[in-house]
């Protein structure tokens, strides 16, 4: 059997707004290849190295490594589409603006890459519009710890969550993507092992909805949850459904509830 190539999905090289507690700077910024699947073989093991390039020569090296909270960088498998993705996140600011290219080097000696242009503007537009409402948003999410407890009974495939979007607020138009795992606080939130996510880049790309996402305030869980236990979920704001037009991710304070 031949060994599969790796191949790139696509890419991200955008600025984060990381708003989760803890000590990291909220202005920070991430690179992300997704890979197509690689039946027959898992994608590290068929990886030489990964570099992010961008203006006046900056440079970032991916590990080939698993990611975790404790590393920031290295692969992490998505077992719905059964295929790897690398991302790295940068505490180091903004990215200036500018064309960014990610370079994978197989360890057959095969050279894919990709690259994308970094909008600055769009980014600080919605960052902006985020932190004027900030405090409105987060006092929205439902279901949470300061919000009514779910209800005896609810059925736990059909749990609704969501919050107050900025269309709502200003008129901005954003993109909102729902991620949970089974956790009671943000250390425990776990990205290699999610119950479900609502993955609007593959709703788009996939699913043929050009508009996935948009301005998506409620979403329903697509997943049937334990009952009695605790459950932890984020909300990642962006400015675009498809990574290679995305300029700007904010990472929302993780939210928590417990099931009846």
């Amino acid at each position: 059997m031949d060994t599969p190539e790796v191949r790139i999905y696509d890419i991200m090289a955008c600025d984060v707004y990381w708003d989760f507690a803890g000590s990291l700077p909220r202005e920070q910024h991430k690179f992300l290849v997704s890979l197509y699947p690689t039946p027959g073989a898992k994608a590290p093991d068929l990886i030489e190295r990964i570099t992010a390039r961008g203006p006046d020569g900056y440079q970032v090296e991916f590990v080939n490594q698993e990611f975790h909270r404790g590393n920031l960088n290295g692969w992490i498998y998505d077992r719905t589409v059964d295929a790897y993705w690398y991302m790295v996140n940068l505490a180091t600011g903004f990215l200036a603006p500018g064309e960014y290219t990610i370079e994978i080097e197989g360890r057959d000696g095969r050279l894919v890459s990709a690259s994308r242009v970094q909008d600055g503007e769009r980014s600080a537009a919605l960052v902006a519009s985020y932190l004027t409402h900030r405090e409105v948003l987060a006092r929205s999410f439902f279901p949470s710890r300061v919000t009514p407890a779910l209800a005896k009974g609810v059925s736990l495939d059909r749990i609704v969550a969501g919050q107050r979007t900025l269309k709502e607020l200003d008129g901005t138009d954003a993109y909102y993507i729902h991620r949970l795992a089974e956790c009671s606080t943000p250390a425990g939130f776990d990205t290699q092992n999610l119950v479900w996510w609502d993955n609007i880049f593959v709703q788009r790309d996939v699913g043929g909805n050009r508009w996935a996402g948009l301005n998506r305030g409620k979403v329903t869980i697509r997943a049937e949850l334990a009952a009695g236990r605790d459950y932890g979920y984020f909300v990642e704001i962006t400015d675009a459904n498809a990574q290679n037009e995305t300029n700007i991710c904010v990472f929302q304070p993780h939210q928590f509830f417990r099931t009846p």
